[in-house]
């Protein structure tokens, strides 16, 4: 590596630790990825002399990512790295240090996307019939109810605060991503299982606090503990499948589909800003309608 791309190199560090106050790790995996770049434009320009950033080409680039492609790297993978240069590069740009952007044109690779896990209503029934006999068990059958009955991500759940549900509306207030809030309906069944839980919250929530969900500290549950009682119920009802928060999100969005048929409506539900997201879940949908077709049609079944 020649002095001229050691000192490009030290102005990039520079620039995204202190300029954009990158985390230490996000700086060291945009230089890693840098770093592999650079040397495979080495490992390409032997014996000629040492490649120069400002003259690399944008077939350059798309080679370097045919290869690592062949090399089994994942569509995320490749997505990740060829963000980076184009990063580096903007930066090089902005900085007159190149005549124009190599990776510009580079289209990242599409990567597939992976079908969301759901339940089935009848392992949800099994997961959620839990006796409430102590706090600890009422609180734990409320917040699951919640999370199946109105879609919420585990960050939204844990952040509601005891005004934010609305029994008169049969409503909770959600604050998603970007701060945006929005109002989601709350089954009938969440509710009474609220309504328990508001019963006994008083006894655990410390003086002052707001949260609607609290530990046995009085203070706010933590994202962590909820997905640590979660397990525990789903180990408790001898459920072999794995549960966590998002795929009680998952199965309120596919059941929700499956009943209604209404994009739009599950889009705003779940709080997704772009359709293509919710969209998803019509794949999960016409998988499951194809594999009932299978089994059921005379000319799909096979002898």
């Amino acid at each position: 590596m020649n002095e001229a791309t050691d000192s490009i190199l030290s102005r990039y560090h520079h620039h995204l630790a202190s300029e954009k106050r990158y985390s230490p790790r996000t700086v060291s995996s945009y230089e890693h990825d840098l770093h592999d770049f650079i040397a495979w434009l080495e490992k390409q320009a032997t014996p000629a002399p040492e490649p120069e950033l400002a003259t690399v080409q944008t077939w350059q680039v798309r080679q370097w990512m045919s290869q690592l492609h062949r090399k089994g790297l994942s569509g995320k993978s490749l997505q990740r790295k060829l963000s980076s240069i184009r990063r580096f590069y903007r930066f090089l740009l902005r900085e007159n240090l190149v005549p124009h952007n190599p990776v510009v044109d580079v289209q990242s690779p599409k990567q597939a996307r992976k079908l969301p896990d759901t339940l089935d209503a009848e392992t949800l029934d099994r997961l959620l019939d839990i006796g409430a006999d102590d706090m600890l068990a009422i609180r734990d059958r409320a917040l699951m109810e919640l999370l199946y009955s109105s879609g919420l991500r585990l960050s939204e759940l844990v952040g509601l605060d005891v005004n934010d549900l609305d029994k008169r509306q049969q409503q909770v207030r959600v604050t998603g991503k970007g701060n945006k809030q929005r109002y989601v309906p709350v089954g009938r069944v969440a509710l009474a299982a609220l309504q328990e839980w508001l019963y006994q919250r008083g006894a655990m929530a410390a003086h002052g606090e707001t949260a609607l969900f609290v530990s046995m500290r009085g203070t706010r549950l933590h994202p962590r503990s909820v997905q640590f009682r979660i397990n525990h119920w789903r180990l408790q009802q001898g459920l072999e499948q794995h549960v966590h928060p998002h795929k009680l999100r998952h199965s309120f969005a596919s059941h929700m589909l499956e009943s209604s048929g209404d994009l739009r409506a599950v889009q705003e539900m779940l709080g997704h800003a772009d359709i293509s997201t919710t969209q998803i879940y019509t794949h999960l949908d016409f998988q499951h309608l194809a594999s009932v077709y299978d089994k059921a049609h005379p000319r799909a079944r096979r002898k």
